[in-house]
């Protein structure tokens, strides 16, 4: 069962759900993208003891350890001559001068603003050790103080699967566990969500499918995300038809209407949760600037499924764009992406916009510039 089966499967379900009065959040995968900000790393401190990074073995690990169990685990599958401490202590500064370059994923700034606007209590849960977690957030703008809680592994008893960092969040913003929405990337985060018997919204990246039969909603990204479905204020900041977001840049060649990325190591430049039909700016190897719609998914004709991404002319020009290399800048959201294709239809969306356009985001002198 797809992610996209399982989130229609439970919100269309009957069972009366609890009034909503608080929410909180998990961070690394959920807010921030620490693992693109930060990859590198883990393979240049392995080769300083002669080691070599078992791409396999990592991506089977399970997302949401606490420190101290990665690194332990660490230090017994590549059998270094070092205590779990130890591996801590050395590889810490290394992630350290990576975080400061972690960008919020789609939708974040949008909802933890929406929340504080509207009193909604928000609370940060996160196993990574307090210190690290305002190291994180240090630098997006507002964070700090617009969650009224923010709790790291090392200030409770026990880290998830642990209901300990929920529960006490909960406690310390005065609403019962009954009462709060958890929102969580991890299978480890969804368990202790669930055995802190909240509610629980799963974003989860593609190796984390467990999370679809565990959450109570899962989505592919937080801009699917509708307060109004858990009794919530609800958005107010789409304009006709179109959600303005924070720019996302990528290239690619683009052959017949699809767009094969250029990857880093063979892996996507883009989290798993850019996902949905998005418009922008596209400009071709011609130095030519076109308004553009983009579907991202996945392909899932593969056993190792890869990003799909369809790119469609708004002027109807796409054979003009056909067999070039694209640099493309999304800065709006139309909708997620229900189906396997984008059409015109979703070209005439954005046109039906009469009162916003791609101009009133950015202007396409900035995507020459990228």
């Amino acid at each position: 069962m797809s992610c996209c089966d399982c989130a229609s499967k439970h919100c269309n379900a009957e069972a009366p759900k609890p009034k909503i009065l608080a929410v909180i959040f998990d961070l690394d995968g959920t807010l921030i993208d620490t693992e693109r900000a930060t990859k590198g790393v883990f393979q240049e401190f392995l080769a300083r003891y002669g080691k070599v990074l078992d791409k396999e073995r990592e991506e089977k690990k399970s997302l949401g350890m606490t420190l101290k169990d990665s690194a332990t685990s660490v230090v017994k599958d590549y059998d270094l001559p070092l205590t779990p401490d130890q591996f801590i202590q050395e590889i810490i500064p290394m992630y350290q001068e990576k975080w400061l370059y972690s960008k919020a994923l789609p939708g974040a700034n949008r909802l933890i603003k929406h929340f504080h606007d509207r009193g909604v209590p928000i609370a940060l849960a996160s196993n990574s050790l307090r210190e690290y977690i305002d190291a994180k957030i240090s630098h997006h703008r507002g964070w700090k103080e617009r969650f009224s809680v923010i709790l790291g592994s090392d200030q409770v008893k026990a880290g998830k699967p642990s209901p300990d960092l929920f529960e006490e969040a909960a406690k310390q913003m005065g609403v019962d566990a009954v009462h709060c929405l958890v929102i969580e990337d991890s299978v480890v985060g969804v368990k202790a969500a669930n055995a802190a018997r909240m509610e629980v919204v799963a974003v989860p990246p593609r190796g984390e499918a467990t999370c679809s039969s565990l959450a109570n909603t899962v989505l592919h990204s937080l801009l699917e995300f509708q307060p109004a479905h858990w009794g919530l204020p609800p958005f107010e900041d789409w304009v006709d038809n179109a959600l303005p977001i924070e720019p996302i840049y990528f290239s690619g060649l683009n052959v017949n209407g699809f767009v094969s990325e250029i990857t880093e190591d063979g892996r996507s430049t883009l989290p798993d949760q850019v996902w949905g039909v998005f418009f922008g700016w596209g400009v071709a190897d011609m130095e030519k600037t076109y308004r553009v719609v983009v579907g991202i998914g996945l392909d899932y004709s593969s056993c190792s499924p890869n990003k799909n991404i369809q790119m469609y002319a708004v002027d109807g020009n796409n054979c003009c764009i056909s067999n070039q290399q694209m640099k493309l800048l999304l800065v709006g959201y139309i909708r997620g992406l229900n189906t396997k294709e984008i059409t015109s239809m979703d070209a005439e969306t954005l046109k039906e916009c009469k009162t916003f356009s791609v101009e009133d985001v950015i202007g396409c002198d900035e995507i020459q510039q990228y």
